[in-house]
């Protein structure tokens, strides 16, 4: 089996943190960054801005790297290493391609049912927000 490159964005906006709700398995109807898969030849940082361009339809700044997160298991799918960065973003999302529903959340109210380790991440995030 394969490891797969992902990356995720911790959208920041002045209304709060942008999250989607899965349309697909795994974790269906979870919350999650928005995010997605490399593709072959793709930087990282031009993969998270049009993941989240195609999920949120938001256009995003990239402002920090927050870190990369291997760990095995984090994804039933199999072996993920995603990058994961801090951005920012103005205006309206509006949910797009894998994503059933947008969400903004104020940091100290984020939902309980977050997909792979999303939660985790957000709490190593929201120190530097």
């Amino acid at each position: 089996m394969q490891t797969k490159l992902t990356v995720d964005a911790v959208i920041n906006t002045p209304q709060g943190i942008v999250l989607i709700k899965r349309k697909n398995e795994p974790f269906k109807d979870f919350w999650a960054l928005p995010g997605g898969f490399v593709d072959y030849g793709e930087a990282v940082e031009d993969a998270c801005i049009r993941e989240a361009k195609e999920e949120t339809g938001l256009d995003i700044k990239i402002t920090k790297l927050l870190g990369v997160y291997s760990k095995m298991g984090r994804d039933p799918r199999g072996h993920t290493v995603s990058v994961i960065f801090m951005a920012v973003a103005d205006g309206e999302p509006v949910a797009g391609d894998d994503a059933k529903e947008v969400g903004v959340y104020a940091k100290d109210q984020l939902p309980e049912n977050m997909a792979f380790d999303h939660k985790g991440v957000l709490r190593d995030t929201l120190p530097f927000i």
